[in-house]
């Protein structure tokens, strides 16, 4: 590959509901005097797919919106008196608040949703340019903005996609030591999102981009963006780390049990309030039982320290229950970043953890 040019499409007006979005993008190129070619791709902003759908809602109740669009939760934080959420979006990627914009929306006050095929919405848009331009091989990708676990900051990536081979799987062959490859497939469709982002962006109302120079428009549709998915058994992530301890001790996500145990913050809290959440949630199986907090050895700060040591007592009507609960407190604490010490072995019906912070190494 010799190189890659990107080329941003400016002059795109404010797109509007019915709006011939094919026919915009074609004005703008040719006011710059640019015009697509054989193996182009053209990067579009979903956004503005789908204000040509008219896909509106009312930003009035964001909260209700977001769960509209959502197909499961997988985290969620607060936020002062909001509860952010990723989730997995009816348009199908995981993304925070499933995808619902309300930035870039010509001074409107409502929101916009996703397309609820995106692979479709991309095929249409490359077959209508097809049609207008006569080209043979248009590779279209619709793009959005996405964060990623492990990272900082955020990306475009491949929402939707027609006329692309979106997946370079090189699982099968060697690099260039001649050592195989057996895990190596490279999301191409992302790559490309990405690469034109540098030269659209947010705050400079530059919607889509022309990728030339690449190998990876073809002549049919292909598989589209969906293909890039991991959702079931493939999904190694299908909760957040917090998200998943609550869920195997009765607490999901997104649930009324989520909001009566308490939702994390997306800042540091006091270990009184984690202390807190895991009682609630440790106890919603094991209702008979009873807890105590009491702490010793606080530096007073409010936030736990490592030299920080607080002591649950815990009592139950049976020796079973209460090995229950002491079980279900100690799996509770640690999705709280805290860890429990128990006895090991308990004289009577009561039993004392002692509670320290969990460190991260």
């Amino acid at each position: 590959m010799a190189g890659l040019t990107l080329l941003p499409v400016t002059g795109v007006p404010e797109v509007h509901t019915d709006d011939d979005l094919a026919d915009l993008l074609l004005t703008a190129l040719a006011s710059s005097g640019l015009e697509l070619v054989d193996g182009d791709v053209l990067v579009v902003s979903s956004k503005v797919v789908s204000k040509s759908l008219g896909l509106w809602a009312d930003g009035a109740d964001h909260t209700a919106v977001v769960a509209a669009q959502t197909v499961r939760v997988v985290a969620e934080r607060r936020a002062g008196d909001r509860v952010t959420q990723v989730v997995q979006a009816v348009a199908g990627p995981v993304m925070a608040a499933a995808g619902v914009d309300a930035s870039n929306t010509g001074g409107r006050d409502d929101v916009l949703v996703l397309p609820a095929d995106p692979d479709a919405e991309a095929d249409r848009l490359r077959l209508t340019l097809l049609a207008a331009t006569g080209l043979q091989r248009l590779g279209v990708v619709l793009s959005d903005t996405a964060g990623r676990p492990w990272r900082g900051g955020q990306t475009d990536f491949a929402l939707g996609a027609s006329g692309l081979e979106v997946l370079d799987d090189l699982r099968g062959g060697v690099d260039a030591d001649e050592r195989p490859l057996h895990v190596t497939a490279r999301a191409v469709a992302d790559e490309l999102a990405a690469a034109a982002d540098l030269v659209k962006g947010k705050t400079d109302a530059v919607p889509a981009a022309v990728v030339r120079g690449s190998r990876w428009a073809s002549a049919d549709a292909g598989p589209g963006a969906r293909a890039l998915l991991r959702h079931g058994p493939t999904d190694w992530f299908g909760l957040g780390s917090v998200e998943a301890v609550r869920s195997a001790l009765g607490t999901a996500p997104g649930t009324a049990a989520a909001l009566e145990d308490g939702i994390p913050s997306v800042a540091p809290e006091p270990v009184a309030d984690r202390l807190g959440r895991a009682v609630a949630v440790a106890l919603r199986g094991a209702p008979e039982a009873g807890v105590d907090v009491g702490s010793r050895g606080s530096t007073g700060t409010g936030a736990a320290t490592a030299a920080d040591t607080y002591e649950l007592r815990v009592s139950a009507p049976s020796g079973y229950e209460l090995g229950v609960a002491v079980a279900r407190l100690q799996v509770a604490l640690w999705g709280e970043s805290l860890h429990a010490g128990a006895p090991a072995e308990v004289d009577g019906l009561e039993a004392t953890l002692t509670v320290t912070e969990r460190r991260w190494t």
